[in-house]
């Protein structure tokens, strides 16, 4: 059976997704600095393995064949954190990735990470990092999925989306929980070719959203 590695699975996000899949009976790698967050975490489809991302972590990717790579600095970080985990540690998993021969990488990035020179604000230095990193992935020869949430929030999920973006900025965000649902439907379906696409809360079911 095959195995997902999710990279940054103590994170909102990476949990999230986690729990889904191992719900759905599917086998997990969940790469965290910490294992003692997974504690709460109980599942025989469940691997933690507990490595730095600032290091070499290539040896998590050994026997999976598909990756998400849902680390992130965190707002609450300088940009020095944002090199090294947004940037570098996910051109790492790129390359670690091709090396074991993984068939799928799904990589989430960000709204305005296809223009960063489009947006003025403190989270240019973050966009830039995504868009190497995504930049990185499109040119690894790997077959990869990324997917550019709009604004993040809290809400629980409607399990309704759309990859058009809102004319209203207002209306361009996402809660965590539609993203792990996407992050969930992808994972666990084939799709031909590479895809690049934004994803916002919307009117269409998640499924045939991102079919």
């Amino acid at each position: 059976m095959s195995k997902t590695l999710i990279i940054g699975a103590s994170g909102q996000i990476g949990k999230m997704a986690t729990e889904l899949l191992l719900n759905n009976e599917q086998n997990v790698s969940a790469l965290v600095r910490d294992k003692s967050k997974l504690s709460d975490l109980d599942s025989p489809f469940l691997t933690i393995v507990e490595q730095d991302l600032e290091g070499d972590f290539s040896t998590a990717l050994k026997d999976c064949d598909q990756v998400i790579f849902a680390a992130g600095s965190g707002g609450s970080t300088g940009t020095d954190k944002t090199v090294l985990i947004d940037l570098w540690a996910a051109t790492k998993a790129a390359t670690y990735a091709k090396e074991h021969g993984v068939k799928h990488f799904i990589m989430i990035s960000s709204i305005g990470a296809d223009d960063p020179d489009s947006i003025e604000s403190d989270l240019k230095p973050y966009l830039v990092a995504k868009h190497m990193a995504d930049e990185h992935l499109i040119n690894s020869g790997l077959n990869y999925t990324i997917v550019r949430p709009g604004t993040l929030t809290n809400e629980s999920a409607s399990m309704k989306v759309t990859t058009e973006r809102p004319s209203d900025r207002s209306k361009a965000k996402i809660s965590r929980e539609n993203v792990a649902n996407a992050l969930l439907h992808i994972a666990t379906n084939t799709f031909n070719g590479n895809r690049v696409f934004e994803l916002f809360d919307g009117e269409t079911p998640i499924k045939t959203a991102v079919k």
